[in-house]
């Protein structure tokens, strides 16, 4: 369970007991008991078992896929994951790999519909930059927390210097957002529009292997007529 939870809860609580006291009205004093138990329930935060292996990035938040693009930056080519978080979505965000933080970036803008392509630019966001440390080495990952229509609030608990494990809670997006991550243009992607996805559980992507890895079994190849 997430703090901010707990302090919603007691809120709407008082008010319920308030409005009892106040009114002698048990529907007036169900309404605020019933919010309480609303955000207890939203602001949970499950346990997750983390995939492990070389170069899988997993998913920073949970929620739909709703975009896998190809796309240009001033740093070259890029391949775009967007994942849209309803009210009913786990709102905890989550570490795609494992590495340094190398940039947090805080950007403020507008509150426009998650769902639209243009909040990826125009809302006000978070973008975390990790390079990747052990078995994510030479990797270089940026995920954005994205405000959307209803969610007012970005929670960013990374600063710059930190090490992060792959999968380890970063931070928090209050109701209805939007996460993207930026992933170098020769990933293989493991997901697909319309897919739903779990925070530091489901594998969004993986980085290839060496030529002479077997993908399979992840042992060396032998070539034709050679020698183990």
């Amino acid at each position: 369970m997430v703090r901010d939870g707990y302090i919603y809860a007691i809120f709407f609580l008082v008010v319920a007991v308030c409005c009892n006291v106040l009114t002698h009205s048990l529907w007036l004093s169900v309404i605020p008991l019933l919010l309480a138990v609303f955000f207890l329930w939203f602001f949970r935060d499950p346990q997750r078992t983390i995939p492990t292996g070389k170069g899988l990035i997993v998913s920073p938040g949970d929620g739909l896929v709703t975009e896998t693009a190809s796309i240009t930056t001033p740093e070259g080519a890029l391949r775009r994951i967007s994942i849209f978080l309803s009210v009913f979505d786990v709102h905890v965000n989550r570490a795609p790999i494992g590495g340094t933080v190398s940039r947090v970036h805080y950007q403020k803008g507008q509150y426009l519909n998650a769902m639209n392509p243009a909040s990826a630019e125009r809302n006000e966001q978070s973008a975390i930059t990790l390079r990747g440390l052990g078995a994510d080495l030479g990797l270089e990952i940026t995920f954005k927390q994205i405000a959307g229509l209803l969610a007012r609030r970005i929670v960013c608990r990374c600063v710059e210097g930190q090490t992060v494990e792959r999968g380890e809670r970063v931070g928090l997006i209050k109701f209805g957002s939007r996460v993207d991550i930026l992933l170098p243009a020769n990933a293989e992607l493991r997901v697909k529009v319309g897919d739903r996805v779990k925070g530091g559980a489901s594998v969004l992507a993986a980085m290839p292997r060496p030529a002479d890895q077997d993908l399979s079994v992840g042992t060396p190849r032998i070539p034709p007529g050679g020698r183990a």
